[in-house]
C-alpha cells in the first residue's frame, strides 16, 4: 500500500531535515518515495506501477507518494526540479534520485541492486 507523505508525516517516518544536517533514515525497511504531481502525464503513467510494485513488495519495502503541490518545501528541500522523481532509500548509505517514468523491469532492478531487496517470488 503506498502511503502520501506530507511534510509533517515525512520529518516523522524518513527523515527529519530541520533537526539533522547528516542523512538519518528514520524507517525499519527500504522505501521508495514518488515525487509527483496530479497534472503530470508521465507520474500518471508510473502511479499504478508504483502500486504494484508496493503490493509484490510488501513487507520489505515501504513506498510513499509525495504531492509536489501541496508540498513545495519538502520538494524544495530534496531539490525536485521536475518529476516524476523517484528517491530510493536503503536502510544502510545515501539515497539515490531517479526522474523519467521508468519502466517496471527497471524499477525493480534498481529496488533489488540499490536497496538490496530480493526479487518477490509471484505465484
Amino acid at each position: 500500500m503506498v502511503e502520501h507523505l506530507t511534510k509533517q508525516t515525512f520529518l516523522e517516518k524518513v527523515f527529519d531535515f530541520e533537526k539533522d544536517k547528516e542523512w538519518k533514515y528514520k524507517g525499519a525497511l527500504p522505501a521508495v518515495i514518488d515525487f509527483w504531481a496530479e497534472w503530470c502525464g508521465p507520474c500518471r503513467m508510473v502511479g499504478p506501477v508504483i502500486e504494484e510494485l508496493s503490493q509484490e513488495y510488501e513487507g520489505k519495502v515501504n513506498f510513499y507518494k509525495v504531492d509536489t503541490e501541496a508540498e513545495q518545501e519538502l520538494s524544495a528541500a530534496f531539490g525536485i526540479r521536475s518529476i516524476p522523481s523517484l528517491l530510493f532509500i536503503p536502510i544502510e548509505g545515501q539515497p539515490k534520485m531517479a526522474t523519467g517514468a521508468l519502466p517496471k523491469p527497471d524499477l525493480k532492478n534498481i529496488i533489488e541492486q540499490e536497496l538490496n531487496v530480493p526479487s518477490p517470488i509471484i505465484l
